[in-house]
């Protein structure tokens, strides 16, 4: 038998959000390189994360596990096992073996070749790179890390408009995130409104603020503050629109939180701010990024979800406003 065709029919398991699902994409990439011939399929955890995957030609379809709304019964949730067990997979490779109810979607497609994905706890590796190392017992080397979104000709049409209605065609467009999952990754809405100004006002640039709705409160506080009222576009784009905005961008400045890996994706530089996390496991990836972390803070990276620093946030606070305005100048002179 060709290896080529030793695996069909492969199912992924990932129910995640969005960053780590396009962290994902190098290993849709491998796979489908290995075994051309073959049906992936992806189990994500939302119809939302699932669009990410709408133009991808290595997923041939996703299939939504929605654990709080719809598969929240019993019986809904064995209507989808039956429904796994009816494609019968010959190859699956969980990524969230910590989850029981996973590993029960996965049975419905036993026995067959399955493979489990062991996240690093005692050495410092990019969570992009860790989740390729579980493909190694295929043959795979995982040497192709670049994130991977085509957000299709609706979105981008969508973003043409945005950009339009901005006015002063040929201006660079720089955007803005301040929201992130975890408060304690967020960098102040007084310092975003701060560098908007600057860029507009310095770098004659236009400045957008994206994410989603849970953001619109931050977005209104930037606007309120700034002078330059910043296009709040917060809530008002789907995933894929999103991206195609941030593909038409110059350049993203945010923390540690999914867009971040969605401008990374559709190959636009970030300036990344860290202080908590630990930019070697989810930083951007590829070329043309730069991440920033405050000097002379003991605790970075403390790797928490809550600060418990004496002083709330010291991390990101140390992070002037004009550090992250000269890298921005930077890199807009570099691109």
């Amino acid at each position: 038998m060709n290896p080529s065709d030793k695996f069909k029919n492969i199912l992924i398991i990932k129910p995640g959000a969005i960053g780590d699902l396009l962290q994902l994409t190098p290993v849709l990439r491998a796979l489908k390189r290995k075994y051309p011939s073959a049906k992936i399929s992806l189990l994500v955890g939302s119809s939302s994360t699932a669009e990410l995957f709408h133009y991808n030609k290595n997923v041939s379809e996703t299939i939504v596990y929605d654990k709080k709304n719809l598969h929240r019964t019993l019986w809904a949730f064995i209507g989808l096992w039956q429904e796994l067990y009816r494609k019968q997979y010959d190859l699956v490779v969980n990524f969230q073996r910590s989850n029981l109810k996973t590993w029960l979607l996965a049975a419905a497609a036993f026995p067959c070749r399955v493979l489990v994905y062991h996240k690093a706890r005692s050495r410092n590796v990019h969570a992009v790179v860790n989740y390729l190392e579980t493909l190694a017992p295929l043959g795979i080397d995982g040497q192709d890390v670049n994130l991977e979104l085509n957000p299709g000709p609706e979105a981008r049409a969508f973003a043409q408009t945005i950009l339009v209605s901005l006015g002063e065609a040929g201006k660079p467009v720089i955007a803005l995130n301040p929201g992130a999952s975890h408060p304690v990754n967020r960098w102040g809405t007084d310092r975003f409104a701060a560098l908007a100004d600057r860029i507009s006002q310095e770098l004659s640039a236009k400045v957008i603020i994206i994410g989603g709705a849970e953001d619109r409160l931050l977005a209104e506080e930037i606007r309120t503050k700034a002078r330059s009222r910043p296009l709040a576009m917060t809530g008002k784009a789907s995933i894929l629109e999103a991206g195609a905005l941030l593909e038409k961008c110059r350049l993203l400045v945010s923390g540690d939180t999914g867009p971040l890996h969605l401008a990374a994706a559709v190959g636009t530089p970030v300036l990344a701010l860290f202080g908590a996390a630990d930019p070697a496991r989810t930083g951007p990836v590829g070329s043309g990024h730069r991440v920033m972390q405050a000097e002379g803070v003991a605790c970075v990276p403390c790797k928490s979800r809550s600060c418990k620093n004496r002083i709330e946030r010291e991390c990101m606070e140390k992070i002037s406003v004009d550090s992250v305005f000269e890298a921005v100048r930077a890199m807009i002179k570099k691109s």
